[in-house]
């Protein structure tokens, strides 16, 4: 996915669905895509169980919403920051949104801001339900922010692999190797080599959850050098300038 510093972003934080403890780590992984012009987080603070952002309140600058819950069971933070959000994107202030909540009601949100052209990324839990992250342009998982901090030692994987013995991390599959083959084969010139910049990019558009941190790597690049039984990767020096462009092939069986 291509980013861009100057995109102008509105976040909009479920208190009730999120812990608090991460949000320096998820306030910078939201900076990578743009300057987040607007902040607000939305709950009832007058529970106890949603104290603890109050810290992070001050710390971060970002205006907390009231939303008394008027019967029990049913969740009026989840209307108040829908709304809210409405009435951004009929503002046209912004360039995107970051929906950031575990919650499957926002599915339908995040559907209709992409229809307006939006960019919508998403932050939650891995328990958060597959109809709301395939509705983001991104999805991004709080665990690995988590995970980052300090940095764990990358894994070595091999085909098949299990990424997640003792770290957390999501397994190397078949699924996922299928998934970049074909990724390639969409991209690649007559030669099947494929700029892999363009293959992580459509990559996220058909698996909005991707990240190679999911796997245990910080970048895709060790991901697929680490497949030496299914890709080749080649480093290509760009004009006389100190930089490398890098591109990857299927390896034939």
């Amino acid at each position: 996915m291509s980013e861009n510093k100057d995109l102008k972003l509105a976040v909009l934080i479920d208190a009730d669905n999120i812990p608090y403890s991460n949000i320096k780590g998820m306030l910078d992984e939201i900076a990578k895509f743009g300057v987040p012009t607007i902040k607000r987080i939305y709950g009832d603070w007058t529970r106890p169980t949603v104290s603890g952002w109050k810290p992070a309140l001050l710390e971060h600058a970002i205006t907390p919403i009231q939303q008394y819950s008027y019967t029990t069971g049913k969740n009026a933070t989840d209307s108040a920051m829908i709304i809210d959000a409405m009435d951004i994107l009929h503002d046209d202030k912004v360039d995107g949104f970051c929906l950031v909540s575990s919650d499957s009601d926002f599915t339908r949100l995040a559907t209709r801001l992409r229809e307006s052209s939006k960019l919508v990324i998403g932050i939650g839990e891995k328990k958060t339900p597959k109809p709301f992250i395939v509705a983001c342009d991104k999805f991004i998982y709080i665990e690995i922010l988590a995970a980052s901090e300090p940095q764990k030692k990358t894994p070595k994987a091999t085909n098949t692999q299990t990424n997640d013995d003792n770290n957390g991390f999501e397994k190397i599959d078949h699924k996922l190797i299928k998934l970049i083959k074909n990724t390639i084969d969409d991209i690649g010139d007559d030669d099947g080599w494929a700029f892999l910049a363009a293959v992580g990019t459509l990559v996220i558009k058909k698996k909005p959850d991707f990240d190679a941190r999911n796997y245990g790597f910080p970048k895709l690049t060790p991901l697929i050098k680490s497949l030496k039984k299914d890709f080749v990767v080649e480093e290509r020096k760009v004009d006389l300038k100190n930089i490398k462009h890098i591109f990857v092939k299927n390896r034939k069986a």
